[in-house]
């Protein structure tokens, strides 16, 4: 056993159901990005605070995730430029559960996230009717000139505060895959913690303990680093810092 399952011992279980009490979907969603050996010191210490989702004995969890974009990729070209009001669409695959969402993400101009989906009978390489009316009904966008752009995989830990409304997810394994070149690459030696909270509080046990950890916050889009990645070509300025971060990371 491998010394993160270890540390995962520590925490007290939740089930999916239970977890759904604390589903946030319209939040203030705070990200940070470090190692896993700083990951391995922080987590005995915020194990007393929070829950962590367990399912059929597993406490880390894998995801599928396919997003959609124009040609021109305007929604990752939104996110370079930092314009607020902008919109993400994906199909997420909760492996373990084996249950599949049309999710549709939107940051409005007061930095908050908020989320609609609906059930899927699993992912869509391309949209259907009921998803394409669903992205009609709930966004700007014109799904007829969406299709499918980058595959995303990785490991989740799921914590949920005891007495807080308050999420925390950990992402680690990360993967990547251009939906139209078929070209792959990996980040695996980075860890991407996102605190999801009804509203901004910096009194946080898990911001008071990464803290100590001289970590601090950096916004860090799976989609838009996976795009930059994969897609050279593209402008990436605003996430050079995210990229030289990576890096640094690597040799860390």
């Amino acid at each position: 056993m491998s010394e993160l399952d270890n540390v995962l011992k520590l925490f007290d279980p939740i089930s999916l159901k239970e977890m759904d009490r604390v589903k946030l979907l319209n939040r203030v969603d705070t990200k940070y990005v470090f190692d896993i050996s700083t990951l391995i010191k922080v987590l005995p210490e915020i194990s007393t605070y929070y829950f962590i989702l367990e399912i059929d004995g597993k406490r880390t969890n894998s995801y599928q995730t396919l997003y959609f974009d124009t040609a021109n990729f305007d929604s990752y070209i939104q996110h370079q430029n930092g314009k607020l009001n902008r919109t993400k669409i994906r199909f997420r695959k909760y492996i373990e559960s084996d249950l599949n969402f049309l999710e549709i993400k939107f940051k409005n101009n007061k930095e908050r996230t908020i989320k609609n989906r609906i059930k899927a009978a699993d992912i869509e390489t391309v949209l259907s009717t009921e998803s394409s009316n669903f992205i009609n009904e709930n966004s700007k966008l014109n799904p007829n000139e969406l299709s499918a752009s980058l595959w995303n995989s990785f490991t989740r830990i799921t914590l949920t505060h005891k007495t807080i409304n308050e999420r925390l997810t950990i992402d680690l394994n990360l993967g990547f895959k251009n939906n139209k070149t078929q070209e792959e690459t990996s980040i695996p030696h980075i860890v991407i913690a996102e605190l999801k909270q009804g509203k901004a509080n910096v009194g946080s046990d898990f911001v008071k303990i990464i803290k100590k950890q001289h970590v601090r916050p950096m916004g860090m889009s799976k989609y838009c680093i996976g795009t930059a990645l994969l897609n050279k070509q593209l402008k990436s300025n605003n996430f050079k810092e995210r990229i030289l971060k990576i890096n640094k990371l690597k040799h860390a």
